[in-house]
């Protein structure tokens, strides 16, 4: 570490605005920055500035123009640009990073301009393993799950370590199961084909002929470039299609947290994570709260064992009969609902997660 005389300067990067809009990396970093305390972190802030608190406590941060607080091109570009010099001028830099299209270059030129500031990289996901045979890590190297860990380590990344993220249970209280109404079942994904989505809706509508009653309530956020108001409306109009009049589709949510203790099941079934985080915050966050989460049973997820129930991605009619018996059995939903609480306070931790990255830091750090 660093002499005591002095706190270790750590450039934090993303891809865009620390406090722009909610993304894994930024949640990722924000949850680093709280738990290493001893640090004093320079980070990128989006201007003009939203209202609401900041997510890192002191430290420095600067400014990246960003209109609605999403990384778009113009955004990657001028983080790109300005951490060049602040890497040069911090200890450590860390970077928290999914491996997309625009990785493979920035690795193999941002290294080069930072001098030799050592660079620690948590990588969120891995968008196309075929970008793997392009790309280069940028230093040490983190990931989320063994699964990612193996890949990375296999295309070159060398020894990857494995920190698994943070959910602090006292922010995310376990909440009673809804009594009125009919069961809600939220569904959380992305609009792509392969984004959870319409297999979902197919799931709800199986379950729905099968003699489940619900209500389906889509919140998907949308991607950079997208027609997210159109691809909304195309989403309703399947629903309908399929029977299951009244689904409504939010878009992205800022109260989450509402929004699962007012949800009985969360479902989530991508055919491929397309770059979101191995382990979604919002299905630890479900857990916390002590909802039932039905997933495609990708082996990105095989770190939540049995505290979720897995359907083979694509199979909608399988994912409609466990959502259907789930709805009818209640000590299964309460069953699975402890046992979801109970996998978060054990293995996703602050305590788990700030000793992972205290030993990295103390290795890096000089």
């Amino acid at each position: 570490m660093a002499p005591a005389t002095r706190r270790p300067r750590v450039l934090l990067v993303t891809t865009g605005p620390l406090d722009g809009r909610d993304g894994a990396d930024i949640a990722l970093a924000a949850a680093v920055a709280e738990v290493m305390t001893e640090v004093d972190f320079v980070w990128f802030a989006r201007r003009p500035r939203r209202s609401g608190p900041t997510p890192v406590a002191g430290g420095r941060p600067v400014p990246v123009y960003s209109r609605d607080g999403l990384a778009h091109g113009r955004q990657r570009l001028q983080v790109a640009l300005r951490s060049v010099p602040l890497a040069r001028g911090a200890d450590l830099a860390h970077v928290v990073m999914t491996i997309g299209p625009g990785y493979p270059r920035f690795s193999r030129v941002w290294p080069r301009l930072i001098g030799g500031t050592p660079v620690l990289h948590t990588v969120p996901g891995v968008a196309e393993p075929d970008l793997l045979h392009r790309a280069r890590p940028l230093g040490t190297t983190v990931a989320l799950s063994d699964v990612t860990a193996r890949q990375l380590g296999r295309a070159g990344f060398g020894d990857v370590a494995v920190v698994l993220p943070m959910i602090p249970l006292d922010r995310w209280p376990l909440v009673p199961r809804p009594v009125d109404g009919p069961p809600t079942v939220l569904v959380t994904g992305h609009h792509d084909p392969l984004g959870g989505a319409s297999d979902a809706i197919r799931a709800a509508a199986v379950a729905v002929r099968a003699g489940a009653r619900m209500r389906l309530l889509l919140a998907l956020r949308g991607r950079p470039g997208q027609d997210v108001p159109a691809l909304e409306r195309g989403l309703r109009e399947r629903a309908a299609r399929e029977g299951l009049f009244g689904t409504d589709v939010l878009g992205r949510v800022d109260d989450v947290q509402g929004l699962l203790a007012a949800s009985d099941v969360l479902l989530f079934l991508p055919r491929d994570l397309g770059g979101k985080a191995d382990i979604p915050l919002t299905v630890l966050e479900a857990l916390a709260t002590g909802r039932p989460v039905i997933l495609s049973d990708l082996p990105e997820f095989d770190v939540l064992r049995d505290a979720v129930l897995r359907t083979p991605p694509g199979d909608a009619h399988r994912a409609g009969h466990l959502l259907r018996q789930l709805l009818d059995r209640p000590w299964w939903w309460q069953s699975l609902a402890e046992q979801g609480r109970a996998t978060v306070r054990r293995d996703f931790t602050p305590e788990r997660f700030r000793a992972g990255y205290a030993a990295l830091y103390g290795r890096l750090l000089p």
